[in-house]
């Protein structure tokens, strides 16, 4: 017995062993840290390429400091595009920075209140619920060749997980029991089917279009001409317009809408339960921003950066992503809130009509150039 488990031990340390995120720049001080028998262990784990992916990178700890961050950004660039100042009062000179220590801090200690209507149960599961849940797609997003669950139906995936969103937003609502939650949890109902449809369509004419659906495969199709985004524009631009409706944010705010329903499904919550439902908004733009870079904007590729080996994919990675949530986050600034009606019909009209040209566009391609897989020389 002692040996089956011994053999087993060993066979796990040559699988982590084999598959390690390789750093030639960090790469003397982990040889040194390897002579500690416990240290190099620990080390050579943090390192397995899955691991990694998961915690580190795209994974927790990155979305962790964006979701840390980003709100600080969002407000400082809406305010300066809007010839604003933005966050300014909490340590000026910093330009308001920690102003998100702040909101963290009175999010973690303000009392979560269940009002007496409300079905307590659900009311206190859903936003936990709905946090966990939106950190699933990051096991199938890959940052250069570094992601945590390869396999060839990894996009398939993150479309069944991103499109069970809404199911906790509508679950929120439900919760709550209030006539305004209930109101915008219909009209995120709505929107939901009216984005999803033309979003699936415009992710389907990219796998069409490149004849897989291995994220590190899109990401290795070859130079800037070979990004999505230049082999159809068309599905580019669907796949944004869904983006910024799934977000939920400016100008697509139709389910909160503040001047109606001060804050629809999340009217009800406080302290951390609506910290962790303000930050939501956040996760989905990553990972919504995490898939076009994968599908339009060539995932991790880029000129290597000298020392960093695995870690220049994940930071072209990083890059790309950072600039689509920016785009995103920036369109606040630019339009007014839609209403219901037009959100719909936007969705139901001119976006179902573009998703099914970028499909048709992309299979004229493949046929044009020899079939499916010989797009690109991926296979």
């Amino acid at each position: 017995m002692q040996i089956q488990i011994q053999e087993a031990v060993n066979q796990i340390m040559s699988a982590v062993a084999s598959n390690q995120v390789n750093v030639p720049l960090l790469q003397p001080i982990l040889d040194l840290v390897a002579q500690i028998p416990m240290a190099g262990f620990l080390v050579s784990f943090v390192l397995w390429k899955p691991f990694f992916a998961a915690l580190i990178c795209p994974g927790l700890s990155t979305l962790g400091i964006l979701l840390l961050v980003f709100p600080w950004v969002e407000r400082k660039l809406c305010g300066r595009i809007q010839w604003r100042v933005g966050p300014h009062e909490i340590v000026w000179w910093l330009g308001g920075l920690p102003q998100i220590m702040a909101d963290s801090v009175k999010f973690l200690f303000q009392e979560v209140i269940v009002h007496k209507d409300a079905d307590r149960p659900y009311y206190l599961q859903f936003p936990f619920l709905s946090f966990i849940a939106a950190l699933l797609p990051l096991l199938f997003i890959s940052a250069g060749n570094i992601i945590a669950i390869e396999t060839p139906y990894a996009i398939q995936l993150m479309l069944a997980l991103i499109c069970l969103f809404p199911l906790f937003i509508l679950g929120l609502g439900w919760a709550s029991n209030n006539r305004f939650s209930f109101i915008g949890t219909v009209r995120e109902a709505f929107m939901s089917f009216a984005y999803e449809i033309p979003f699936i369509i415009a992710v389907l004419a990219m796998i069409v279009l490149y004849g897989t659906s291995n994220p590190l495969q899109m990401s290795s199709t070859g130079g800037l001409l070979a990004w999505g985004l230049f082999r159809n524009p068309v599905a580019a631009f669907t796949f944004f317009v869904a983006a910024a409706m799934a977000t939920s944010r400016l100008p697509f705010e139709i389910a909160e809408a503040e001047q109606e329903l001060a804050a629809g499904p999340h009217v009800e919550y406080s302290g951390i339960s609506f910290g962790l439902i303000y930050v939501m908004c956040y996760e989905k733009a990553y990972i919504l921003s995490g898939l076009m870079t994968i599908l339009f904007l060539g995932g991790g590729s880029g000129p290597a950066i000298s020392g960093l080996g695995d870690l220049s994919g994940a930071v072209w990675f990083l890059a790309k992503t950072v600039v689509v949530m920016t785009t995103l986050f920036a369109l606040r600034t630019i339009y007014p809130r839609y209403r219901l009606d037009q959100g719909l019909k936007i969705g139901w009209g001119a976006m179902i009509s573009l998703s099914l040209v970028a499909l048709a566009l992309s299979v004229v391609i493949v046929l044009v150039q020899g079939g499916i897989g010989g797009v690109g020389g991926v296979v």
